[in-house]
């Protein structure tokens, strides 16, 4: 969508749907924002947190980046957007659990298996995709490449769990799951019918998320 529709939307949303979520705005400016959950997700325009889980404004702290990548702790003077966001969301907010959403046809997963020019317009998305390296070698070991479909969405899940290894590297995220006061979730969802996975660790797979 063009910034012009962009517009037009916000418009319908001054004119029709504000109304319904006035007080609600009223009281977070007043209180501020208490969310119990970080979700961090993909970046990709396919994935809305809010709408797959019918979340409120103030229900979520969001993270979104390529792949939903989670760069391991790394305690240096150098800008840290995804670190800052977890230090923000476990050590102010408090929150009480973690999700890390993968999601089917991720471009970034897909681009692990591809040569990207060696120039400087993908030079840090080149460096980025590096976080994704364990789960395509895991991959391939898992499933090989024979068949690309299969391959493409093992590593996708796989990456997931990657990722939820990262965050226990934090220093505070291990220390609040192993007193029980902090909780780290592996989602998954399949773009092709809006389904949710979860992974299940005493059946080591993914399963369907149900209500």
């Amino acid at each position: 969508m063009e910034v012009k529709g962009l517009i037009q939307g916000y418009k319908r949303f001054r004119e029709y749907r504000l109304g319904d979520h006035e007080e609600l705005f009223l009281d977070l400016a007043r209180k501020g924002q208490s969310p119990k959950t970080l979700f961090i997700g993909c970046s990709d325009s396919r994935v809305v947190p809010n709408l797959i889980t019918d979340a409120a404004p103030g229900d979520l702290f969001i993270f979104r980046d390529i792949g939903n990548f989670v760069p391991p702790f790394q305690p240096d003077d150098d800008y840290h957007a995804a670190a800052a966001a977890i230090e923000y969301a476990v050590s102010v907010l408090q929150v009480r659990d973690i999700i890390v959403c993968g999601h089917s046809h991720c471009g970034a997963c897909e681009s692990l298996y591809k040569e990207l020019p060696e120039d400087e317009s993908l030079i840090h998305t080149r460096r980025w995709l590096q976080l994704g390296q364990k789960a395509k070698e895991a991959a391939l070991q898992k499933v090989g490449s024979g068949d690309r479909e299969l391959l493409l969405r093992t590593t996708e899940k796989i990456s997931v769990l990657f990722q939820l290894e990262n965050l226990l590297t934090y220093p505070e995220v291990r220390r609040k799951v192993e007193a029980q006061e902090l909780f780290l979730h592996g989602w998954y969802l399949k773009i092709e019918s809006g389904q949710l996975l979860y992974f299940d660790e005493s059946e080591g797979e993914f399963l369907p998320l149900e209500g």
